[in-house]
């Protein structure tokens, strides 16, 4: 992301230069034409402030917490792209072509920041809203991946076929078992892994008759919760 960035500012800043460079460099074409009146510089004080701003746009879109977020903002991205190239070209051409007035350079590149800045605004709102929902997801769903992960874990560990059996009917159990969760469901959650923990000492000391026991009981627990998770629906 810092490198991203990086490029991007270092190609703004060439930009920047390119423009500076046309309409100081560029001479005027009319005899007698005052090119670097007063219209003059307030027209280029205004671009530049044009540029300046779609810099911190761009500083915006790049600024994301991780590569998900900065997934979500890469319209914006490609949006800072099209308003600078348009503030160099439009900046650029209305400043030294005599005859136009020199405000509609500037207005017109104010106005093309005002669209990135509230395509940003819209964008970041709904960059966040959508990784807030992702982050809730998440949580909800964590119980039944660390279960599973656990599940898989005791049975690839033991070696006892007979136990390495009813550690498999657990994890096909949890694993097609609803992933959602809440707090509705935290005291069957805490029993299932009350029971998992135990599953665990048995497996290792390869106690059969408790495993069976307590197989049966996850496997009812997890029948028992999603059967909750259905009429939460």
């Amino acid at each position: 992301m810092k490198k991203s960035l990086k490029f991007y500012v270092l190609i703004w800043f060439v930009l920047l230069a390119a423009f500076n460079a046309i309409v100081f460099i560029v001479p005027s074409v009319i005899p007698g034409y005052v090119k670097y009146d007063s219209r003059f510089w307030i027209g280029w004080a205004l671009i530049i402030i044009a540029f300046i701003g779609n810099l911190i746009c761009a500083l915006v879109a790049f600024k994301a917490d991780n590569l998900q977020k900065l997934f979500y903002n890469l319209p914006l991205i490609t949006i800072s792209w099209s308003a600078l190239i348009i503030s160099l070209v439009v900046g650029s051409l209305l400043i030294i072509i005599p005859g136009y007035a020199v405000w509609i350079a500037p207005v017109v590149c104010i106005l093309v920041l005002a669209f990135n800045a509230i395509a940003v605004i819209k964008a970041s709102w709904a960059a966040e809203v959508v990784t807030g929902i992702d982050e809730k997801i998440k949580n909800q769903t964590s119980f039944i991946r660390n279960m599973t992960v656990t599940a898989e874990s005791i049975m690839a560990r033991t070696k006892d076929d007979e136990i390495k059996a009813e550690c498999k009917k657990v994890y096909e159990a949890i694993r097609y078992s609803d992933p959602m969760s809440n707090e509705e469901l935290s005291v069957i959650e805490a029993k299932i892994t009350v029971k998992m923990d135990e599953m665990n000492t048995f497996a290792d000391a390869n106690d059969i008759g408790n495993i069976k026991n307590t197989t049966s009981e996850i496997i009812n627990l997890i029948g028992e919760r999603n059967r909750k998770c259905q009429m939460m629906k």
